[in-house]
């Protein structure tokens, strides 16, 4: 099978989040050879129709799609898999549809909500210029568009008493936050990273990781930002490793967090591969903070973790996530 891995046109003053890009590219490149197929590789510079036309020129069957952003930011992404719906060319992970909802903070809570699954409240400036109530004192101030924990830290958790307070705490921080945010209740308690992988025409729970939040001091904010993911070595790294290994007494929390990962999968059209994240509050009961489609691939992110753990090669994944691209027009 030939296979264009298809990315995203990088700035020559790349952040960690948007190189990272190519460590997939190498990775997977790797696996493709050792499953035989022929590769090649496109890169998106923000024209479609010279894409498309790359694509067919390298002949292949498949497009591994890895773009994360479209000039510069993640409002326009699924204008790529739009692109490749309408010229008929298949390719990985979740379509257009899925892609524009889980793309956006907004609408992913607005389906979420829709289907009962349970997340924590949110508000956005608009809703926040009317009289509401708020049902929290503390809340995580994060972007719609943007993901890979941009403009995120344990600062982002700010404490408000009105309305008014947190409209001006959003307005701050938009400028960090790719110009658009939202304001979700925080959940002060465990988080959990649970990664799907396609199988056939269903889908398989990989390992749940748990994050150890080292060092936390009572009432302090847990959270996984920018420099934990991206600054290998850094304070807040080391902060917050991940593990996998689930306890008798965890057992039951993760089957639902499992069962609330499946229909996730299903309420948003997800395909391929996907990661679901977790909060767990005092009393227990799990809250969806996160859809992630397509994410990160790179060797040492939380989804070559989860496969490690699984015992799933990384090449056989591969051949899965290209398996399940091939399927939806068949």
């Amino acid at each position: 099978m030939k296979v264009a891995i298809l990315h995203q046109a990088l700035p020559a003053n790349a952040r960690a989040d948007e190189s990272d890009v190519l460590e997939q590219v190498r990775a997977i490149g790797a696996a493709l050879v050792e499953l035989g197929h022929a590769q090649s590789t496109v890169v998106f510079d923000g024209d479609i129709d010279s894409m498309l036309e790359q694509l067919h020129e390298t002949g292949a069957d498949v497009a591994f799609n890895l773009v994360e952003s479209v000039d510069g930011g993640g409002e326009a992404v699924a204008i790529v898999p739009a692109a490749l719906e309408r010229e008929g060319i298949p390719f990985t992970g979740s379509d257009s549809r899925a892609m524009t909802i889980a793309g956006s903070k907004v609408h992913t809570k607005a389906r979420l909500e829709a289907h009962g699954l349970p997340s924590p409240s949110w508000f956005s400036n608009s809703q926040l210029d009317s009289d509401v109530t708020l049902t929290a004192s503390r809340y995580i101030v994060k972007s719609v568009w943007e993901h890979g924990s941009l403009g995120l830290e344990a600062d982002s958790v700010v404490t408000v008493r009105s309305p008014r307070e947190l409209r001006e705490e959003i307005v701050r921080r938009c400028p960090d936050l790719g110009g658009e945010a939202i304001a979700e209740a925080y959940v002060h308690g465990r988080e959990f990273n649970l990664a799907l992988l396609a199988r056939g025409r269903g889908v398989e729970h990989l390992p749940a990781a748990e994050i150890d939040f080292q060092g936390d001091t009572g009432e302090s904010p847990r959270v996984v930002g920018y420099r934990a993911k991206w600054s290998p070595g850094s304070p807040e790294d080391l902060a917050t490793p991940r593990s996998f290994g689930v306890s008798p007494s965890d057992a039951s929390l993760v089957a639902r967090m499992e069962s609330l990962a499946a229909a996730v999968w299903s309420a948003f059209g997800l395909a391929g591969y996907a990661r679901i994240d977790f909060r767990v509050d005092d009393g227990g009961d799990p809250w969806i903070i996160d859809v992630n489609v397509n994410p990160c691939l790179s060797p040492d992110a939380g989804f070559a973790a989860a496969l490690d753990e699984a015992g799933i090669r990384f090449a056989s994944a591969i051949e899965r996530i290209l398996d399940a691209a091939m399927l939806v027009d068949a």
